[in-house]
């Protein structure tokens, strides 16, 4: 089942504007010096744990649906692989957003 959250006006139009800035490319792909088309938006610490870094620009990635599948198992919708890399790429920016903010 899709969280609602998907669906709302917010996550629209943010979702576009990560998909702009980062200018419809893989940013996974990129890495590896090679060109794929963005067409999902991968939140890197995930909405399901962590709802208030929901619509925050340093947790949203632009990748391809093949690179959002690996991330993730899709079996227990664990963060696997190249989800872990970018979680430990941002984790500063996770750590600040929570002294700044701490959770409920």
């Amino acid at each position: 089942m899709t969280n609602p959250f998907y669906e709302s006006k917010k996550w629209k139009r943010k979702r576009q504007a990560i998909l702009r800035r980062d200018k419809y490319q893989c940013q996974v792909s990129k890495r590896y010096g090679k060109n794929e088309t963005a067409n999902t938006v991968h939140h890197i610490y995930p909405l399901e744990d962590y709802p208030e870094l929901a619509l925050q620009n340093w947790n949203l990635v632009s990748v391809s649906h093949t690179k959002h599948n690996a991330m993730h198992d899709r079996y227990t919708n664990q963060i696997i692989g190249e989800g872990i890399a970018l979680q430990n790429k941002f984790k500063n920016d996770f750590e600040n957003f929570f002294k700044q903010s701490p959770p409920p």
